[in-house]
């Protein structure tokens, strides 16, 4: 007998979610979600955009699992001209659902361990902790594409020939 999908739409402000109860009936939660409704990366400057997906949770091994989908896009501020930029989101991931960290070291390479200690997980918290990885340290546009360094090129003379006073001290100091 099949398992019945339990299929559920999500507020990002959404309250923790019991995961023996969403990895035992194989729920599948629909998120959308303002990366401004993420607290660690709302407070980023220039920060906007959202993500949208699934998080299909189950078992593997007897271990609770998620399997993350997410697409989307982030606006950030670029920080060589600081203007913004637009980074498109897209990403898939397995996270296992760990309630000690002690148990991340039998893992597979493969699959992401996430810690919820009382066995109670937020499908926001596990949003951003992806984001967190996916998302550069520090944002620059793409080769080419930044304003200021397109515009600092056409800016910029041609280099004098450069001086080197001491190339010829050697010489001067063993000349007798």
């Amino acid at each position: 007998m099949g398992r019945r999908k339990m299929r559920r739409k999500i507020a990002p402000g959404s309250k923790s979610l019991d995961v023996d109860r969403l990895c035992g009936s194989g729920a599948e939660v629909e998120f959308d979600i303002p990366l401004t409704a993420l607290p660690r990366l709302g407070s980023r400057d220039g920060m906007g955009g959202s993500v949208r997906g699934t998080a299909r949770f189950g078992r593997q091994s007897g271990r609770p699992v998620a399997d993350l989908s997410l697409e989307g896009a982030a606006t950030l501020q670029c920080q060589r001209c600081m203007q913004a930029m637009e980074l498109p989101l897209r990403s898939a991931v397995r996270v296992a659902l760990l309630t000690s960290a002690a148990d991340a070291g039998t893992l597979p390479e493969e699959i992401e361990p996430t810690l919820v200690p009382d066995g109670r997980v937020r499908v926001a918290d596990l949003v951003e902790e992806e984001l967190l990885l996916a998302l550069p340290i520090v944002a620059l546009h793409g080769a080419g594409e930044c304003p200021a360094q397109a515009g600092a090129d056409a800016r910029e003379p041609a280099r004098p020939e450069t001086q080197r006073p001491f190339a010829r001290l050697g010489e001067l100091l063993n000349h007798k």
